[in-house]
């Protein structure tokens, strides 16, 4: 784990990304390219001095010829390529990221050393090792902080039939894996398995009275300062990918496993005034 701490304007966008997979023909190269130039041109109602972002991990693809996952059909670069890559493709954002985390592709390779780490280190970002603990602050002033890891546990799935339910089980799943690893966090985000998921605070209603009347009240307030925030009251974010499943002429091993299709893209937290006032998914 790695706590650190960010610089930011009182307002600002935080990209939240991960698993671009450097490495495979089955990378979204365009989807990429499409995060590097909204993070270089204004989001919203801001410019794009703005715009920040944390990297969720798996930046290459690492499998090699004795990987079992191994098809020479679907890998594009071998891993020494792979890793010069991945610097490349993020030198346009490398002053905007707040930090890179590992993966469990890259960290499988420990022959070619510690590749995320070495790549943070070309690049000048921090390493935030598997989990990042980060806090936001203006000068002194702190405004809130966020849980961030590559992944934790097996899949975010659900079997059932209605659509939904389905979501929102599965909104709940990144909830039940995420709620107890940060107390104090505002935003809690996770990768590696692919999904593209939001799961919003919930503001719920309560009623007081003075004496004399009856207020409405809500649970949620600005929370970013607060030694311990209710997990009803959290962003929870699955950040997405750029590796696409199904490609015509070439079977992946993710194909050959039988997952559903999802959908590729990232997020983007907006936060304005002391909170974070939506987050936005991305769909590329």
């Amino acid at each position: 784990m790695k706590i650190m701490k960010q610089e930011v304007p009182r307002d600002f966008n935080l990209f939240l990304f991960g698993d671009d997979h450097e490495g495979t023909v089955l990378r979204y190269k365009e989807g990429w390219e499409k995060l590097v130039e909204m993070m270089n041109n204004p989001y919203g109602d801001l410019p794009e001095t703005a715009n920040y972002g944390v990297d969720h991990g798996d930046i290459v693809e690492a499998i090699c010829t004795d990987d079992k996952r191994y098809d020479a059909t679907t890998t594009s670069l071998n891993v020494t390529k792979q890793i010069d890559q991945a610097v490349k493709n993020r030198l346009h954002i490398k002053d905007k990221l707040v930090c890179i985390l590992d993966g469990n592709h890259p960290s499988k390779l420990v022959n070619f050393g510690d590749i995320t780490k070495d790549i943070c280190t070309k690049l000048g970002v921090q390493f935030g090792t598997w989990t990042a603990r980060i806090t936001y602050k203006t000068n002194s002033t702190r405004h809130f902080k966020h849980f961030a890891v590559h992944g934790i546990g097996g899949t975010i799935n659900s079997k059932c039939d209605d659509e939904r339910r389905r979501q929102n089980y599965m909104e709940l799943a990144l909830k039940r894996k995420l709620r107890d690893k940060g107390g104090d966090t505002l935003l809690m985000s996770m990768g590696h398995t692919h999904k593209l998921l939001i799961c919003d605070p919930i503001n719920k209603l309560y009623l007081s009275d003075n004496g004399q009347t009856i207020h409405q009240n809500y649970t949620r307030r600005k929370l970013g300062r607060q030694d311990y925030i209710d997990p009803d009251h959290r962003w929870y974010v699955h950040t997405g990918s750029f590796y696409k499943l199904y490609v015509d002429g070439l079977t992946s091993y993710a194909e050959k496993a039988g997952y559903d299709p999802i959908e590729l893209g990232f997020c983007c937290a907006r936060f304005r005034d002391g909170d974070i006032v939506n987050v936005d998914k991305i769909i590329i």
